[in-house]
């Protein structure tokens, strides 16, 4: 088992004003599956994504990962868990419109030092992209800087993969061309978790979690 959540709950605001985004009362993902977390917008799909990612920290509950509990870890064992353990692909990508592809790439390295420029080309290369190293973000296609996103999600090594509505600024064809990748490195044993409100994304992984208010219905 590479995910378990019990009793997960996060809620924002106090008071009169509080609101419940999330109440999971059992969560476990396999290592090697490829999930889909669905449901209508507000639903807390990106709020789980966020609590197992660790951007984010519960207001109650538990959050295990290979067993071990990450939720109530200090910060610094938080931010070498994110580095080391997960990647993250976004919806708006998240890439800095100065730098190169390449450079955009290397920069989870960054503070480890820098150095992995080989390993930052060949991830370009396997996303499709090689020759386009040098191209800043402004001269790709929506597609094309979603998948300098993954390449930069992978550059080192993560066991697990969260998409936060990776399709949702793509058209439909570049939507099904980063959906394939991320089933091929699901292939290549990476466990990869998809939030979506797309149907079709959904029912492209091996597995889909719905939800609805917060919780898991099916």
């Amino acid at each position: 088992m590479l995910i378990a959540v019990k009793n997960l709950t996060k809620v924002y605001g106090k008071g009169p004003l509080a609101v419940r985004a999330l109440d999971v009362e059992s969560l476990e993902i396999k290592e090697g599956e490829m999930a889909a977390v669905t449901g209508p917008s507000g639903c807390g799909k990106t709020t789980l994504l966020n609590l197992i990612g660790a951007l984010d920290g519960p207001t109650g509950g538990e959050i295990f990962f290979k067993g071990e509990r990450i939720s109530g870890r200090g910060e610094t064992a938080l931010c070498r868990f994110r580095r080391e353990k997960v990647g993250f692909v976004f919806q708006a990508y998240h890439l800095i419109p100065s730098l190169s592809a390449l450079k955009n790439v290397l920069v989870p390295a960054v503070p480890l030092g820098g150095g992995r420029v080989r390993r930052a080309r060949e991830l370009l290369r396997l996303v499709g992209l090689a020759g386009k190293e040098s191209r800043r973000p402004g001269e790709l296609s929506g597609g094309e800087q979603q998948r300098v996103a993954v390449a930069r999600a992978l550059l080192l090594d993560p066991e697990l993969i969260l998409a936060d509505e990776p399709t949702g600024n793509l058209d439909s064809a570049a939507g099904a061309e980063i959906m394939e990748l991320l089933k091929s490195l699901n292939r290549r044993g990476k466990t990869v978790i998809v939030a979506t409100h797309d149907r079709r994304v959904a029912e492209s992984c091996g597995r889909v979690i719905r939800l609805a208010d917060g919780r898991v219905v099916s």
